[in-house]
């Protein structure tokens, strides 16, 4: 109805009499019209706010009233999140403005901070070119300072008056070095009384004649350099047949460009026949259109690979075709005038797999009649290039050590295949020869890798065979015309090389940023002692730190293998009768050394003062080994022998006087470190103990069996300990572990020790591998009663998982602890039972074998010992020497 007309009804007074009630009115019944739709009708949409008022309020439904306050209720709720999010968006709004502000701040500052950097820069590189034409400038100033000076000497040298004092200048070095060689000699005599307590020790537990013979070995040893006998090398006669076995899957590809002379390439042919496996390679021969086919003439020869150029293409494109040809890893380059050695080829290629760096190998050239033609190439600044060691004897020692070269002759190279591929073969602007193999040389260097000369491949070459050696005619004339090419496209690098013969020793090592001179007592045999096992790792980390190192022994022996085994290490190796003396050898090349490490007190007492005078500017390391006074002490005070304890009193003095001569001073255990700065505190000591590497762990718990005991026999406190052993501990143990065997393993066994041989003692003596003994035995056992620094026999079982029984001194500074690293006893019988009980426990046996390998990779890794090693370059390097010897003398 009208509103108003509602309103009104409903504000009327109502009837004062009372109402009846009514009956209630009966529910009409519902039918599906008043429940569903009809077709086409749509159901009315929800009245909104305004409606709802005008129903609720105005109307005065209850209904519509309860549905407007929810849905006022609701959307006043809706209101409030809407305020909050709109708070909290302004909220972010603002802390984003500040933060954009500042990050456009930041970014202005940087931007500006750029530009004044730029600026610097461009400056600093105004300044630096400035420099750089200051520097060339006073280069050039030098090289004609240089020039002049050469001048003058040469007139002093030539003069009147020089040649008149040369007797007395040669008469004063002679005088410096005999007495150098004086004091060495006077140092060993002096040393006599101490060694008397070590030669009754010998006397005593070994016999007179093990005292004898090691006399001998000191005096006179055994092991002299001998040269190889001459060898007749000549060409062959007449063509034969010769068979080569074809390989399925050859490793080197051998290529040989020829012209000509099929006899001289059939002599070359039967060399590389007698002395390479077949089964590694594949041979190739490429004739370059020799006016009379090659071929032909060598149709005997089976199993070669005959190809012919279609026109004349000179060595170059001779070698670079048969490479095409070549389906192996590596391609060898061999002249058709060379002969060949045992085992060339193995060498050569060795060099590529131990040195993952290498690109090129080279061999040792040696003319027919036994003269050096090369040991690896040297160019200078001016392009010109030297055949090192040219005309000398092949067989002195700087010759004879694998090393990093300028480049190698092309009469005998190997490369990879793929890197030759990639480089582009041999460079077609020197054609038809010369100076491509140096060019290829130094593209394998702009490509990342190393060219190495090997001299354990020795090859004749027969040189001007070929091409004749008139550099003013044929092919010969080329190598005058190609050296120009060749300095114009490596001019660059070339600036840092020295001018055509100027230090030629250092100028062959070029790659070496340390020069370090080693002497130790005699020759390494780290298969036969632990001292030369942790030198040989000291010396191999120093190469691999990029020190050229040289070692020597002040016996000058030459005992192999092991001499070749260190100049395959890329170590040079001094010895008699190219090295006199000590002395001499410091007089001569004393101030080509950054450092100089003495090994031993012994050997130190006898040199240091030599190396202070003819090594002015190098650092001295004394290297202990261990501190031999203190194993001295500790024998004497077993032996209770007077004579012993005068012994080492004498050795204490005499070590802390070479300590505090010494600019460092190497110990192989903390309580040697420790002592040492109680002893000599202003010293400089430096730990570098033994070096270790893990090695497979072997057999587990129970397929070993056995005790093993290593250690070289002219060490005196391995045969107290042997001795001791039999003596007092194995009987306990025949009697807990009956029929086990105790080997007993190591070099120069005395006959006291080998008399004690049994069924269950084996004295094995010198064994050239020990790994089936570590991989193989239960226990490891180490009984020694005195002795010093760290023991190379612990740390090598440990080394294989193979768990020790020691003793208190064996341990020593070993960082091991009793029963979780190690197990630990003193006397006979408690020795005993730890080995009875290891042998029997496997879970302790287990638990010790893990232990003791993570002591050795925490402790005696070269990881350690590069660290330490890597600081005593630092020191080298800050001792005193601005600079290295070599960077000095350039």
């Amino acid at each position: 109805m009208d509103p108003a007309r509602y309103r009104t009804l409903y504000l009327a007074p109502l009837p004062a009499a009372p109402r009846a009630a009514a009956a209630p009115d009966r529910l009409p019944e519902l039918s599906d019209a008043n429940l569903y739709l009809r077709a086409g009708e749509t159901e009315a949409a929800p009245l909104s706010l305004p409606q709802l008022y005008e129903a609720g309020v105005e109307c005065g439904h209850t209904a519509a009233r309860a549905e407007l306050k929810h849905q006022v209720a609701t959307v006043s709720a809706q209101l409030d999140q809407l305020r909050e999010h709109f708070q909290a968006v302004q909220d972010r709004a603002q802390g984003d403005r500040e933060q954009l502000a500042g990050e456009l701040y930041a970014t202005q500052r940087r931007f500006h901070l750029a530009q004044l950097q730029m600026s610097e820069m461009q400056l600093q590189a105004g300044q630096l070119q400035v420099q750089t034409e200051q520097m060339q400038l006073h280069a050039a100033h030098l090289e004609a300072m240089l020039a002049v000076a050469r001048e003058r000497i040469g007139e002093l040298e030539s003069s009147r008056s020089w040649r008149i004092t040369q007797p007395l200048r040669t008469a004063g070095q002679r005088a410096k070095v005999a007495r150098a060689r004086f004091h060495a000699w006077r140092a060993g005599v002096l040393r006599l009384p101490q060694m008397s307590s070590v030669a009754l020790s010998i006397l005593r537990d070994e016999g007179p004649a093990a005292l004898a013979e090691r006399v001998r070995a000191k005096v006179r040893p055994d092991e002299r350099f001998k040269p190889a006998a001459a060898t007749p090398f000549r060409q062959e006669e007449a063509i034969t047949p010769l068979a080569f076995e074809r390989a399925a899957a050859p490793v080197a590809s051998i290529v040989i460009p020829v012209y000509g002379k099929p006899l001289l390439t059939f002599t070359c042919l039967k060399s590389l026949h007698a002395h390479t496996p077949h089964d590694m390679i594949e041979v190739i021969v490429v004739d370059d259109a020799s006016p009379e086919p090659v071929a032909p003439a060598l149709a005997g020869v089976a199993g070669v690979r005959f190809e012919r150029n279609e026109q004349n293409l000179g060595f170059i494109g001779t070698c670079n075709r048969g490479a095409e040809m070549a389906r192996s890893e590596y391609v060898v380059f061999l002249n058709n005038d060379t002969l060949l050695s045992p085992g060339w080829l193995e060498a050569m290629l060795r060099v590529f797999a131990e040195h993952p760096d290498a690109g090129l190998v080279g061999a040792k050239l040696v003319y027919p009649d036994g003269r050096l033609q090369e040991a690896g190439g040297i160019v200078w600044r001016d392009g010109s290039a030297w055949n090192f060691g040219r005309d000398d004897n092949p067989d002195r020692p700087e010759y004879n050590y694998l090393r990093e070269a300028d480049y190698c002759s092309g009469a005998c190279l190997a490369i990879p295949v793929e890197l030759f591929r990639e480089l582009g073969g041999f460079d077609e602007r020197y054609a038809p020869a010369y100076y491509e193999d140096a060019d290829l040389a130094f593209a394998v260097r702009a490509a990342g890798r190393k060219v190495y000369y090997q001299p354990a491949a020795t090859v004749v070459h027969f040189e001007g065979q070929t091409s004749g050696t008139d550099e003013t005619t044929g092919v010969k004339r080329h190598q005058v015309v190609n050296r120009e090419t060749f300095a114009a496209k490596w001019g660059t690098g070339l600036q840092a090389h020295r001018a055509n013969g100027i230090d030629v020793r250092f100028e062959r090592d070029r790659w070496a940023t340390m020069r370090v001179l080693v002497i130790d007592a005699c020759m390494l045999t780290p298969d036969h002692d632990a001292g030369s096992m942790r030198m040989l790792a000291i010396l191999e980390i120093l190469t691999s730190l990029r020190c050229k190192v040289t070692f020597v022994a002040d016996n000058l022996e030459h005992r192999q293998p092991y001499v070749s085994q260190l100049q395959q290490r890329g170590i040079e190796v001094l010895f008699h009768p190219f090295v006199r003396s000590i002395a001499d050898l410091l007089s001569a090349r004393g101030s080509e050394f950054d450092m100089v490490v003495v090994s031993r007190h012994y050997i130190a007492v006898k040199h240091i003062d030599a190396v202070r005078a003819f090594a002015s500017r190098a650092l001295i390391v004394f290297d202990t080994v261990d501190l031999h006074f203190l194993r001295s002490e500790r024998q004497a005070e077993l032996e209770g022998s007077a004579l012993a304890r005068a012994s080492a009193r004498a050795k204490r003095d005499e070590e802390l006087a070479l300590i505090r001569k010494a600019d460092v001073t190497l110990v192989v255990s903390p309580y040697e470190k420790t002592l040492l700065a109680e002893l000599a505190p202003d010293a400089r000591v430096l730990l570098l103990s033994t070096i270790h590497e893990l090695m497979p762990p072997g057999k587990p718990f129970a397929e070993r069996e056995g005790l093993v005991f290593i250690g070289g026999f002219q060490h005196p406190p391995n045969t107290d300990a042997v001795l001791w052993y039999a003596d007092e501990i194995l009987p306990h143990v025949r009697a807990a572990l009956p029929g086990v065997k105790t080997y007993i393993v190591g070099s120069k066994v005395p006959a006291n020790v080998r008399a004690l041989a049994a069924e269950d003692f084996v004295v094995t003596g010198y064994v050239p591998d020990v790994t089936p003994y570590f991989a193989g035995c239960r226990v490891s056992i180490a009984p020694l009663r005195y002795g010093a620094g760290v023991k190379g026999k612990i740390n090598l079982a440990m080394s294989y998982g193979l768990p020790v029984v020691a003793t208190t001194p064996a341990i020593e500074g070993m960082s091991l602890v009793a029963e979780r690293d190690v197990l630990v006893a003193d006397d006979a019988k408690a020795y005993a039972d730890a080995i009875v009980r290891l042998y029997r426990d496997e879970a302790l046996w287990n638990r010790l074998a893990a232990a003791g390998r993570d002591n050795i990779r925490t402790h005696f890794s070269r990881d350690v010992a590069r660290s330490a090693i890597t600081r005593l370059i630092a020191f080298a390097h800050a001792g005193g020497n601005a600079a290295p010897a070599s960077a000095r003398a350039r």
